[in-house]
């Protein structure tokens, strides 16, 4: 068995949107200097897409690396393990989950913990809330006297998900903390939604963790969400791809009332369902899809279905 000082709790990060678990995970290692003590092999699970070139010189074929950190230093009582991961499995991922959660039994692991992020239409300006689903009520009720929101329902997808799957065949307790990040944002890096997701586990683990350096970060992440949520506005309130008014479109155009689920003709509801097709493969086309549902003064009935893109917390 290896020494632990006591039992140990896991968090696992990958990437995702805004990047907010890596960050966070990232920061726990510096900040308690973990020290690197075991890698998850990645045969068998990553698809490769590519080679890098160096000088006109071809490398060999490199997995992505998944790497287990321990806090040795840790007070009794207040063992930490972190692993970071390079990339998500493209296939086999809960047999992937189910290898580290072996790897990590030695470690005297009782709590496994994932951090994703979930989109929302929240401000860029407002405080990031914690969202949270766990593998069992007691610790979702641990998780409820701090200060946390319960996640009714929903997904959540890839690894972070996965990982608390495995955990609940062994009967191991573990929840996801999701952090939440403006929709338009998925692809920007998030240092104040990962602060807030060190503050919701630093309550939980009766841990201080200096997040002062993210809260730097966070305010100039801050002003290019906000120039791309005013952006979003100019969007929604243009006329068109040409930037023109035309006044004919200021109340938005006259549809039939019998025509598809949202009164739309079906050429148009053609376009809106190109429109959602390329979101679902792309994130950064939401703000064109926004824009398009605004001016045609439907979002209201395709609200859900757009939320859903980013419902599953990853």
């Amino acid at each position: 068995m290896v020494a632990t000082n006591g039992k140990s709790w896991l968090v696992a990060a990958w990437p995702g949107m805004g990047n907010v678990g890596v960050i966070a995970g990232h920061v726990l290692v510096h900040q308690l200097g973990m020290e690197p003590v075991a890698a998850l092999s990645g045969e068998g699970v990553f698809d490769l897409e590519h080679v890098e070139v160096k000088d006109g010189v071809v490398g060999k074929p490199r997995l992505p690396r998944g790497v287990l950190y321990q806090w040795k230093d840790a007070p009794v009582g207040k063992g930490l393990l972190v692993f970071l991961a390079e990339a998500q499995p493209s296939a086999h991922g809960l047999d992937y989950a189910r290898a580290l959660l072996k790897e990590v039994s030695k470690y005297n692991v009782e709590r496994v913990f994932t951090f994703a992020a979930m989109a929302s239409q929240m401000h860029p300006s407002a405080d990031a809330r914690v969202f949270t689903a766990a593998t069992d009520t007691a610790m979702l009720d641990d998780l409820k006297a701090i200060d946390i929101h319960v996640l009714p329902e929903g997904q959540i997808s890839g690894m972070n998900g996965l990982l608390l799957g495995a955990a609940v065949e062994r009967s191991l307790p573990g929840a996801c903390l999701l952090g939440e990040i403006p929709f338009y944002g998925a692809g920007v890096p998030n240092p104040k939604t990962a602060r807030a997701l060190l503050d919701t586990f630093g309550a939980l683990r009766d841990l201080h963790i200096d997040t002062s350096e993210l809260a730097e970060q966070a305010e100039k992440v801050e002003r290019v969400l906000l120039n791309m949520f005013e952006q979003l506005g100019d969007d929604a309130a243009g006329h068109g791809d040409d930037g023109e008014e035309d006044d004919d479109d200021e109340a938005g155009p006259e549809l039939p009332k019998s025509a598809g689920p949202a009164g739309l003709d079906n050429e148009t509801q053609r376009r809106i369902d190109e429109l959602f097709a390329q979101a679902q493969r792309d994130r950064s086309t939401v703000v064109k899809l926004k824009s398009e549902l605004d001016r045609l003064g439907v979002f209201r009935q395709y609200e859900n279905r757009f939320l859903d893109l980013f419902r599953r917390a990853e």
